[in-house]
């Protein structure tokens, strides 16, 4: 997997449009993914890493965007941006998915997703199962408290690399809402 330098350059930038304690309502621009699908964290991880290390048709090195999206760890879920267990890397923001380096690994696929409103959770703290399933939890009520519509189901969003303290790790559960 080569040398494991993680340096974050880039962050979602997205507009709060309400927050209510660790709960916000947010608008995200047009991102684009890497993802990689039907394995495990670990498994995805590294054939992502590879692939912005590098291991491209173009050889170019993709610097690191956070957060990091995934749906293996919310039982009965899949995220709105899949419909199978997901692993993405969002790209930088300077490219579309016609200009992201093409994969030499065909299970890395490049998708564009266009702007949103999402619903968050925000907690401290490793993304273990029932952390995360009590999250999406009160995700569901907060969304439906205020008689939102979710669409698709709730995926994890992780801003730390794996070794990170865990009570300094920043993580969220969002939800795509309807429009």
């Amino acid at each position: 997997m080569g040398e494991l330098a993680l340096v974050v350059t880039e962050r979602i930038e997205y507009k709060v449009i309400e927050a209510d304690g660790e709960m916000e309502i947010r608008a995200y621009p047009r991102i684009v993914l890497a993802t990689v699908y039907a394995l495990s964290d670990n498994d995805a991880f590294g054939i992502l890493f590879e692939y912005i290390q590098g291991h491209n048709r173009s050889k170019r090195r993709i610097s690191m965007t956070v957060p990091v999206i995934s749906s293996e760890r919310i039982a009965m879920t899949a995220p709105v941006i899949s419909t199978d267990k997901s692993f993405s890397f969002v790209l930088p923001s300077t490219f579309t998915a016609e200009t992201a380096p093409e994969p030499l690994d065909e299970r890395v696929r490049i998708e564009a997703f266009p702007e949103r409103r999402v619903a968050v959770v925000r907690f401290r703290g490793r993304a273990n199962y029932e952390t995360v399933s009590r999250k999406a939890a009160e995700l569901l009520a907060f969304v439906r408290a205020r008689g939102l519509e979710p669409r698709g189901k709730p995926f994890l969003m992780r801003y730390n690399p794996p070794f990170v303290p865990g009570l300094l790790r920043r993580n969220e559960v969002a939800v795509e809402l309807s429009s």
